[in-house]
């Protein structure tokens, strides 16, 4: 993300006079409630998979800009700051590039958070994430990664940071998504920074790398069949892929980007590659654009058009975190969040491209009164709190909209859903989707539909108590080397979860939990303001895919189980259930 703007920022209160019931729901979840003993049994009896991806490789590179500092474990760094590699096992390129206009020694990739994670539509056995691809959290150094596996998620053997935006400090906010042919897009936001004495970031500092734009939107295309961790076209035209650069309309910051491609054999589009993104200076004035490109089967693209305002905004309110998803006839389809001033709730809304983005409708409300007041009792940020998705097949002669939010409620951050099966115009009343009575939170929903048209909403769950002291499971999450030293509290440690639904919105079964051990989002946690800040992360978002009979989640994990990850870094946990 571009580091100046925050992630939560909140309209004013003449939104929230307009507002329909949006907060706080009190009804109970359809599914009805859960035990946390039967939640705890149901990744057993789920049937589910699940594979620390990332700690099957060692990956380095060597940064733009060296930070070396890192915190010690009495702070929940046990394997703090930067570290000299001494041998990465990804065949990838670890430095020089070509891109930087200096040289640094290489350094270990350590973190691995905020994910996305797709299946190729040529072959269901081939599955790709990406994530940020961390070598100092403290820092908050880090470029965009990926993990790949050729048979079905069982073994990630590729993996590696993805090449050609080296030459900035950082590249943020990982999205991607298959085209048709099987070739993988993903876009990044490359944007510069560099470190006062004190650690604070120096945003956009003009001494990093002065001959490159301060930021950017990149992308970086793995062609279908590649094999090596390098394998990735990244230039256009003889010059490197970026669909745009700042300054941009007098404004200098980038944020959150999503990408969809038309994948839809009979659309009039098939191949158009989306990208929608916001630009401003500050979060008021950010404002939705968007681009496009259309997808050759050998991996590269046409032109991207020039940048278009997909949404107008009034003065004093911001527009951030477009997803734009396409459905079967090729309509694009995106959702938006609108916020102004803090202390007052979210608009979320929708508007749609009949035309292959040319131009874009006028916006549909989904839900206002969106309100998230952050997480309880730890320390890592709130996110964008919504997820949007298309269904495969017609109900009442339109494709079904899908949005899944957080919203406050009086034991904390809970999880809700809501659709509409008539583009948009009204929206059936939200339905709660996480299924526990007590204080634990949940958050930073995910949604996938399968071709047969079953919603899939995952999320981070926080129900189950931290493990006990002098447990096996306590050792496993680390919580000895956690300061606050969280045995046995509630609403703390993290699992994965998935809802699945029927098209309707009716729930199949309870909620699944998809991590088989919990964890401590404290440890190892990247820092996103300043080594000097206690703000934490664990990334706005993870990836959910549901195609060939399974859904897929690549989600965060810090445990070390097995003696895979001793130094309780986050890592990219892929799970796997079939889907229902």
């Amino acid at each position: 993300m571009a580091m100046r703007l925050s992630r939560r920022v909140v309209p004013v209160a003449a939104l929230m006079a307009l507002s329909l019931a949006g907060g706080a729901h009190a009804a109970a979840p359809p599914q009805g409630y859960q035990t946390d003993a039967a939640f705890a049994r149901s990744y057993a009896g789920g049937g589910v998979q699940s594979v620390s991806a990332t700690t099957e490789r060692v990956s380095c590179y060597g940064p733009e800009v060296l930070y070396l500092v890192g915190l010690d474990p009495t702070k929940g760094y046990p394997d703090g700051g930067g570290t000299a590699c001494t041998g990465a096992t990804t065949g990838e390129s670890v430095g020089p590039y070509s891109s930087q206009d200096r040289t640094n020694r290489s350094l270990v990739v350590k973190e691995h958070s905020e994910s996305d994670l797709h299946v190729d539509p040529t072959d269901a056995s081939h599955v790709v994430g990406v994530s940020k691809w961390v070598v100092n959290a403290e820092g908050y150094n880090h470029l965009t990664g990926f993990f790949e596996s050729f048979d079905g998620g069982l073994t990630w053997p590729a993996q590696g940071h993805v090449p050609g935006y080296e030459g900035w400090t950082d590249n943020s906010d990982p999205v991607a998504a298959f085209d048709p042919w099987g070739n993988l897009y993903t876009v990044v936001l490359p944007y510069m920074f560099d470190y006062d004495a004190s650690g604070r970031h120096r945003f956009l500092s003009p001494a990093v790398n002065p001959a490159l734009p301060r930021s950017g939107l990149g992308i970086a295309v793995r062609p279908k069949g590649a094999t090596s961790a390098d394998t990735w076209l990244t230039a256009h035209g003889n010059r490197l892929d970026l669909i745009a650069t700042t300054p941009f309309e007098g404004a200098n910051v980038f944020d959150k980007q999503w990408i969809a491609i038309d994948t839809n054999p009979r659309s009039a589009h098939r191949g158009r590659v989306y990208v929608a993104w916001a630009i401003g200076g500050d979060d008021d004035s950010l404002r939705i654009y968007s681009s496009h490109a259309d997808a050759r089967p050998d991996g590269t693209h046409t032109d991207w058009t020039g940048p278009r305002l997909a949404l107008r905004q009034a003065p004093g309110f911001g527009d951030n975190g477009a997803i734009p998803r396409v459905a079967p006839d090729g309509t694009v389809w995106l959702a938006t969040t609108t916020f102004s001033r803090a202390g007052a709730p979210f608009t979320i809304s929708v508007t749609s491209s009949r035309n292959g983005g040319v131009t874009w409708s006028p916006r549909r409300i989904a839900l206002r009164g969106q309100r998230v007041d952050g997480y309880e009792n730890t320390t890592f940020r709130s996110a964008f709190g919504l997820a949007f998705a298309v269904g495969p097949r017609k109900t009442g002669g339109s494709y079904p909209l899908y949005i899944a939010y957080e919203d406050a409620t009086a034991s904390g951050t809970g999880l809700f859903a809501r659709a509409s099966f008539d583009g948009g115009r009204h929206w059936r009343r939200p339905v709660r989707i996480d299924d526990d009575r007590g204080p634990g939170e949940a958050l930073q929903p995910n949604l996938a539909v399968s071709p047969r048209g079953t919603v899939s909403v995952a999320f981070y769950d926080r129900r189950l108590p931290c493990p006990g002291r002098a447990s096996v499971e306590a050792a496993r999450a680390g919580l000895q080397l956690d300061p606050r030293q969280p045995f046995g509290r509630q609403d703390y440690c993290v699992n994965t979860a998935v809802q699945f639904y029927r098209p309707s919105l009716r729930p199949v079964g309870r909620n699944v939990r998809l991590s088989a051990h919990t964890w401590d989002p404290q440890l190892s946690s990247p820092r996103p303001a300043c080594i000097c800040s206690a703000g934490g992360f664990i990334g706005d978002y993870f990836g959910v895919d549901s195609a060939g009979g399974f859904t897929y989640a690549a989600s965060v994990t810090t445990a070390n189980v097995a003696g895979e990850n001793p130094g309780f870094h986050q890592q990219q946990l892929v799970s796997k259930i079939r889907t229902p």
